[in-house]
C-alpha cells in the first residue's frame, strides 16, 4: 500500500512538473506554479524559509521521500530504472557508499553557489537539470504535436488549437539537456539511482538528515531468510543484507523492498539508530551478478538514433520556418548584435543578483510567450536567461517570466515596477539605418515605443525635407526592445538595445 501511494503522488507530481514546461497557454501554471517553488534548491535561493523548513521536517520524519516524490529528475530515473527492469529482474546489489565523491562535489557546488558561478549551479542541481530535459526535449515534441493538432482542426474548420512556434532557442543548451538525459537514463536503466547517491548535492544533504528520520524501512531479524530479493530490488543499492543493515543516507523511502519481501520482514516504522545484529549466515554463497553488454550496446544506439532524430527534425523544421517577400527573395534572418552588457528581465535587479539566484531551470524561457529569452552561452552564465530581440519584444503587458521563477531571481510586485524599470537603453546604428542607406521613410522605431522614448528628426539640421532618423531619449527608454525587434534593416537592425549592469528606476 506505502508503495502504491508513493508511486501515485510521484506520477501526479511529475506530469504536473513536466507540464509546467511544456505549457505554452499559462494556464497549467496558474493551477500548478507551487510545484516549481516547494523545490529544495529554487526555495532555498528564493530565501522561502517556510518551504525549506517543511522539506527538512518532512526528511527528518519519513526520509528521501522528496527524492523520491517530488523532485521530477529522480522520478524520471525511476522510470529509467523500471524500464531496466524490463530487461532483467532482480539486477541491484548492495554496495558501499562513494561518501568522498558525494560529499566532494557538494562542497564544488556551494563554493561554486557562494562564488556565483553560475553555470556550475546549473549543472549540478537535480530541478534544473530536468527542467533542460524537459524544456529542450520534450516541449519541441509537444509543440510539434500541438501544431499537427492544429493543422488537421483547421482544414475541419475549427479553431479548438492554435499553431506555436518551435524553434532551437540554444544549441549549447540542447546539447547539454540531450547529454545529461542520455547519461542519466543510461546510469538509472542499468544501476538505479546512482546519481542521486553520487553526484546531486540535494541528495546528499537531505540524505545527512534522512539518517535521522523517524520513519524508516527497518529489517526484522527474526523473520529474514536471507533470499535477498531486497537488496536485488533496491535502486539505490543500500541494503546490506549480509549485516541486516540499512544505508539510510542514501535510501530514498521508495518503499520497493518492502513490497518485494515475502515474509513481512522489512516494515516502515520507528526503530533506534543503531545496526541491527547479525544473524550467522558466514557460508551462505555471495549472489552470483550476470552481465551483458548487448544491452549496453542497444542503450547506445537508441540514444544515437534519436539524437540523430531530433537533429534532423530541428534542421527540417529551420527549412520550413524560411519566409519570402511575395515569393520572390527570401527575407534574412536578424543576427543577434554584440552587446557590451547582456539584458536580463525586469525584476532581476541587477547582472549579479540575477546570476546568484538564477538556477537555469529554463522555466521562464519554456512560457515566454513573445521568444524573447533564450539561454546564455556565455561560459560564466552558461544556460542562465538573457534576452534577445529577433523574434520578439519584451512587452509591458507581460510578467510571465517573474510570475514562473521559482527562486524569485526574477520578480515584480506588478506591470507597472516593469514598466518603471530601465532594463537597458537603445543605441542608433547611423550605417545600418533605412532610410540613409535606401533613401526610404520608415519610422518603425519611433511608431511602435510603447515609451514614446524615439523621436523622427531630419538627419541634416536646417533642412526638414531631408530623411528622418531616429533619436533616443535615454531617460524614457526602458529597454524592451521594440525598436530593435521592429526594424526592417537586415541582418542586423539599425537600433538595438545595450543592456545595463544595474537596472535602474525610472
Amino acid at each position: 500500500m506505502l508503495r502504491k501511494i508513493r508511486l501515485t503522488l510521484a506520477v501526479l507530481f511529475f506530469v504536473g512538473i513536466t507540464l509546467l514546461f511544456l505549457d505554452f497557454t499559462g494556464t497549467v501554471h496558474a493551477w500548478l506554479g507551487w510545484m516549481a517553488k516547494i523545490q529544495f534548491l529554487p526555495a532555498l535561493l528564493a530565501l522561502n524559509a517556510g518551504v525549506v523548513v517543511m522539506l527538512v521536517l518532512l526528511t527528518l520524519v519519513c526520509g528521501r521521500v522528496y527524492c523520491s516524490v517530488i523532485c521530477p529528475l529522480g522520478v524520471m530515473q525511476d522510470v529509467f530504472a523500471w524500464l531496466g527492469k524490463k530487461r532483467r529482474k532482480n539486477r541491484y546489489a548492495y554496495s558501499p557508499a562513494l561518501s568522498w565523491l558525494r560529499y566532494g562535489v557538494l562542497v564544488v557546488f556551494i563554493v561554486a553557489l557562494v562564488a556565483g558561478v553560475g553555470s556550475l549551479v546549473a549543472l549540478l542541481a537535480p530541478y534544473s537539470s530536468y527542467g533542460r530535459i524537459a524544456g529542450n526535449l520534450f516541449a519541441p515534441v509537444y509543440g510539434w504535436g500541438n501544431n499537427l493538432l492544429a493543422y488537421l482542426a483547421e482544414r475541419a474548420d475549427s479553431y479548438a488549437f492554435y499553431g506555436t512556434d518551435v524553434w532551437l532557442k540554444s544549441l549549447p543548451t540542447f546539447l547539454i539537456a540531450l547529454l545529461t538525459f542520455v547519461i542519466i537514463g543510461v546510469l538509472a536503466w542499468r544501476n538505479g539511482r546512482t546519481y542521486c547517491n553520487t553526484i546531486c548535492p540535494v541528495g546528499t544533504v537531505l540524505g545527512f538528515l534522512a539518517r535521522f528520520a523517524w520513519l524508516k524501512p527497518v529489517i526484522d531479524t527474526d523473520k529474514c531468510v536471507d533470499c535477498k530479493l531486497c537488496a536485488k530490488n533496491c535502486k539505490a543499492a543500500c541494503i546490506d543484507i549480509a549485516d541486516h543493515r540499512i544505508d539510510y543516507s542514501r535510501c530514498v523511502a521508495c518503499m520497493d523492498c518492502i513490497g518485494k519481501c515475502r515474509k513481512g520482514a522489512i516494515s516502515y516504522r520507528h526503530a533506534p539508530s543503531r545496526i541491527l545484529p547479525r544473524r550467522g549466515r558466514e557460508n551462505l554463497k555471495p549472489d552470483s551478478q550476470g552481465s551483458s553488454t548487448g544491452g549496453v550496446e542497444g542503450a547506445a544506439r537508441r540514444s544515437f538514433l534519436t539524437a540523430t532524430a531530433l537533429v534532423a527534425t530541428t534542421v527540417a523544421l529551420k527549412a520550413q520556418e524560411k519566409k519570402v517577400d511575395g515569393g520572390l527573395a527570401v527575407i534574412e534572418d536578424k543576427k543577434i548584435p554584440e552587446r557590451k552588457t547582456p539584458i536580463v528581465p525586469p525584476g532581476a535587479r541587477s547582472l549579479r543578483h540575477f546570476a546568484q539566484h538564477c538556477t537555469a531551470c529554463q522555466l521562464c524561457v519554456s512560457v515566454c510567450p513573445n521568444g524573447v529569452l533564450r539561454p546564455s552561452t556565455d561560459p560564466l552564465r552558461l544556460m542562465q536567461p538573457e534576452m534577445s530581440y529577433e523574434r520578439g519584444y519584451c512587452r509591458p503587458e507581460c510578467g510571465r517570466c517573474a510570475e514562473v521563477c521559482p527562486t524569485d531571481a526574477i520578480r515584480l510586485t506588478d506591470l507597472a515596477e516593469k514598466s518603471a524599470t530601465q532594463i537597458g537603453r537603445a543605441v542608433w546604428v547611423r550605417e545600418n539605418c533605412v532610410p540613409l542607406t535606401d533613401g526610404v521613410e520608415c519610422g518603425n522605431c519611433a511608431r511602435h515605443c510603447p515609451s514614446g522614448a524615439i523621436q523622427m528628426v531630419p538627419s541634416e539640421a536646417g533642412n526638414p525635407a531631408s530623411p528622418k532618423i531616429p533619436v533616443v531619449n535615454v531617460e524614457r527608454c526602458i529597454g524592451c526592445g521594440a525598436c530593435e525587434n521592429l526594424c526592417p534593416a537586415r541582418p542586423f537592425s539599425a537600433i538595438y538595445v545595450e543592456g545595463n549592469e544595474v537596472h535602474r528606476e525610472l
